[in-house]
């Protein structure tokens, strides 16, 4: 795997990009969650820099992960611990975790590959779950209706 230099655009956003292919292909919905989001932005990328950083992960990749019998490509935690070692910086870990986790949410549903590799990134970085917490989210529970009782005169 190539190195980035710690705490750069292109160390996190590989990340990013490694979350987008963790269950196995890139969907519609992750990359409209990345749009919406400006998570390109937000990492101080630009397209084309970001379109890089995804195929020269798909190169070291090829090099580097090894083949599952379905053919699918894999990192092991090795090599996982190594990608994530390159972003040092405590807020920028809470930063870019909170990014994989918009793009494993986008399509409301969870691979083994997107699980370990959030599990993996929470573990090395030593962040709960709670710290990324997206409190924009609306709360789905249920009111109790407010019972209005006549006034007793």
């Amino acid at each position: 795997m190539r190195h980035y230099p710690s705490d750069s655009p292109e160390a996190m956003g590989r990340l990013v990009a490694l979350t987008l292919m963790a269950d196995g292909a890139i969907d519609a919905s992750e990359l409209k969650q990345l749009d919406h989001k400006d998570t390109v932005r937000r990492l101080g990328l630009n397209e084309a820099s970001f379109d890089k950083v995804i195929h020269e992960l798909c190169d070291d990749m090829l090099t580097s992960a090894h083949r599952t019998p379905a053919g699918q490509l894999e990192l092991d935690v090795d090599h996982i611990d190594l990608l994530l070692a390159e972003v040092q910086h405590p807020l920028l870990q809470k930063q870019v975790l909170r990014m994989m986790l918009d793009v494993v949410n986008a399509d409301s549903r969870l691979s083994g590959g997107e699980a370990v590799l959030v599990a993996e990134a929470m573990k090395y970085w030593g962040i709960d779950l709670y710290e990324v917490a997206d409190c924009s989210i609306p709360s789905l529970r249920l009111r109790t209706p407010v019972r209005h009782e006549p006034a007793h005169v």
